[in-house]
């Protein structure tokens, strides 16, 4: 009965955060399928409507629709990707084509297209505001992109596709989660581990006691190839041990190899594409986005992969000869390079990045960092709610008020790893906030930071100091978004955008006073010293090929799975295969720089978002780096800075055109050469 059932009764938590301490896993499909059919209904009253359509019966009644189904779908997936169960995961799997089904039973719907057309096609007679105009022309669109011009057979089997996708990328983040799981590396003496700190050491006995490893050490993986502890084990097997167990997830040919799955979903998007009138699904996708199409992408990456890769060999051969200079020499591997990369940075810039971690403690960094920065920015203050539950215990409620006084909604941090939380960090809203609902903001952010025994502060490396403050840059942009429409809510704006907003925040990791604020040792509260600083900024451009390397090498495999025209993608691949080549056609294939990720355990683009659109984050750094250029010129941490980044661009969420509202806060379009400079790309 829906009054037994929590998802179907009205929200009794603030801000509308559902009260996940009465949801029991049983209570999610019986509230969705509700949803499913309440949803159904307000679209068929808006159909069914015999005068001729117009924004006001057509556009408002489907903006006012589907609102049991969002709060339904945000509730759950917001646990299905930090506390996936096996019970959620189960429950995942039988969503996953009842989910597609019945957005595909909307977005194709003839007659809602039809009555949208219709407004669409007298747009300039209208007199809509731009947001109303906006909402009229996504609209049509996003129904047009998805296929509702399409006659009753195509829809049909595009409907089978996407039913089959949804449920292939819910196989593959399964199967990463229990294969990444499985992979963590045992080890059986803490001399193994030589060079963690006291902190690492007691995460990976923590980890180990978790799994009923007692007297064990256990490293978990993180979601990209790499991992933080390979800086600074001395023990060149333990390095290698966990380098190899991050790279050979979902390719061991066991229950969760994900090569047929990944096969199977390149193959069907490419079918899907060709159904919709494109040549690849990378040309699908990038038609809807900033960048326009896959040629400018491909332009973009190749310009930039380059000087990469020449910055890259060089960084190596400062890295062989110091090897070279060992007594036992070896030939430098991927293992060894984030090491080796350690000793060089500390000899040319006297700096030891693993020892930086005492002035990280992450609740100063938290506190005394990312809230102050905003609070100085925007004249937003926060208030922890430990009265308010969230979904796990581990995730910590934050209420935000204006600098007026005024509400503006709820924030919750969810720190530490763990075995049914899907790797790498992420942003994502439980409520959306809209004028025509009513609604404020619940926004979430997920890292995962190894948990230390308790009575053990936590203590974070430099990168997820980053992280940190980039997911936070969401979440501002979740928060700070104000429209009225729910469909241009938060970050629902286009996908090589959104990661714009999130680089810029991380302008303000280095910002002296906010640096000096949380920059604190754990133990004498003595500030960062300068001399270090000044080391941190000599060094930012340092390492910056393997960086840039490994990310464009993920990018460019992530485009060459999705530039495979339809009968390109059924042909017999070698995964492995396939991946070597696209890396050698774009001078990316030194085996000493692995790619960020390789395809059985990219998540972004086969289980995620951002399938053909990993470029974004270098897309989006184009404006981030032109935008930092700004604040500098501009007196940097103000409230007048922070008041015009937030109205002229955070706060317009998804109702204006992304590259319009940027040239609405720069005055022009953005500069490229910011970022080659940051990037020390140029020549």
């Amino acid at each position: 009965m829906p009054h037994e059932n929590p998802l179907l009764s009205p929200a009794v938590l603030p801000y509308g955060l559902p009260d996940y301490t009465a949801i029991r896993p049983e209570h999610y499909l019986p509230a969705f399928q509700a949803a499913f059919e309440e949803h159904t209904r307000e679209i068929a009253n808006i159909t069914r409507v015999r005068s001729m359509p117009t924004f006001e019966n057509t556009l408002v009644p489907l903006e006012e629709s589907g609102r049991l189904l969002g709060d339904v779908a945000r509730t759950f997936y917001t646990v299905s990707s930090a506390d996936a169960t096996p019970d959620i995961q189960a429950i995942e799997e039988e969503l996953a084509p009842l989910m597609s089904a019945h957005q595909d039973s909307i977005q194709l719907d003839a007659q809602l297209y039809w009555r949208i057309k219709t407004v669409h096609d007298q747009l300039d007679s209208l007199g809509l505001e731009p947001e109303q105009r906006y909402l009229v022309e996504r609209h049509h669109r996003e129904m047009t992109h998805a296929g509702a011009a399409l006659d009753d057979a195509a829809k049909e089997r595009l409907t089978e596709l996407n039913q089959r996708l949804s449920t292939l990328t819910t196989s593959f983040e399964k199967n990463l989660l229990n294969d990444t799981n499985d992979l963590a590396v045992v080890f059986d003496s803490a001399a193994e581990l030589d060079g963690l700190t006291e902190g690492e050491l007691s995460a990976a006995a923590q980890a180990a006691a978790d799994r009923g490893l007692e007297g064990k050490w256990v490293v978990t993986l993180t979601l990209f190839t790499g991992h933080p502890y390979l800086s600074s084990l001395t023990d060149r097997t333990s390095r290698k041990r966990i380098l190899d167990a991050s790279r050979a997830r979902g390719s061991r040919g066991n229950e969760h190899d994900n090569r047929a799955v990944l096969l199977e979903i390149v193959r069907l998007r490419a079918e899907r594409a060709a159904l919709l009138g494109y040549d690849t699904h990378a040309a699908y996708i990038t038609s809807d986005e900033t960048a326009g199409s896959p040629e400018a992408v491909h332009d973009l990456l190749r310009r930039l992969a380059v000087p990469a890769a020449r910055n890259a060999a060089k960084e190596q051969a400062a890295l062989q000869a110091i090897v070279d200079a060992e007594p036992e020499p070896f030939t430098l591997e991927a293992h060894d390079w984030a090491f080796y990369t350690e000793k060089v940075r500390a000899a040319e810039y006297d700096l030891d990045r693993s020892a930086l971690r005492p002035w990280f403690e992450a609740e100063r960094v938290l506190q005394d960092g990312v809230f102050r920065a905003a609070t100085d920015l925007y004249g937003v203050t926060f208030t922890e709610r430990p009265d308010i539950p969230a979904y796990h215990p581990d995730a910590r409620v934050f209420e935000l008020h204006n600098a007026d006084g005024s509400e503006l909604g709820l924030f919750i941090l969810d720190l530490y790893t763990r075995d049914t939380k899907r790797g790498g960090a992420w942003m994502n809203s439980i409520v959306s906030q809209s004028a025509l609902r009513g609604t404020r903001p619940i926004v979430v952010n997920n890292l995962n930071v190894p948990k230390p025994a308790p009575g053990t502060p936590s203590l974070l490396t430099l990168d997820e100091v980053t992280t940190l403050f980039h997911e936070f840059g969401h979440a501002l942009h979740g928060l700070f978004a104000t429209v009225t429409y729910p469909h241009f809510a938060g970050t629902n704006v286009f996908r090589d955008f959104v990661e714009f907003p999130s680089q810029v925040n991380e302008m303000w990791i280095y910002w002296p006073e906010i640096l000096d604020s949380y920059a604190r040792h754990v133990d004498s509260d003595e500030p960062l010293p300068a001399e270090v600083v000044e080391k941190l900024h000599a060094s930012e451009a340092f390492n910056q090929g393997f960086a840039t390397s490994e990310y464009l090498a993920a990018s460019w495999i992530d485009q060459a799975w999705h530039s495979l025209t339809e009968a390109q993608a059924t042909a017999d691949i070698d995964v492995a295969s396939f991946e070597s080549a696209a890396l050698a056609d774009i001078g990316l294939d030194n085996p000493a720089v692995p790619t960020r990720y390789s395809s059985t355990y990219f998540a972004h683009v086969f289980s995620g978002g951002y399938s053909a659109g990993y470029y974004s984050y270098i897309w989006s750094e184009v404006l981030d780096a032109d935008t930092v250029e700004w604040f500098r010129e501009n007196g940097g941490l103000t409230r007048d800075n922070g008041d015009r980044f937030r109205q002229r661009l955070l706060g317009v969420g998804g109702s204006k055109d992304p590259l319009e509202a940027y040239r609405d806060f720069r005055g022009r379009d953005a500069d490229i050469r910011p970022l080659l400079e940051r990037r020390g790309l140029v020549a």
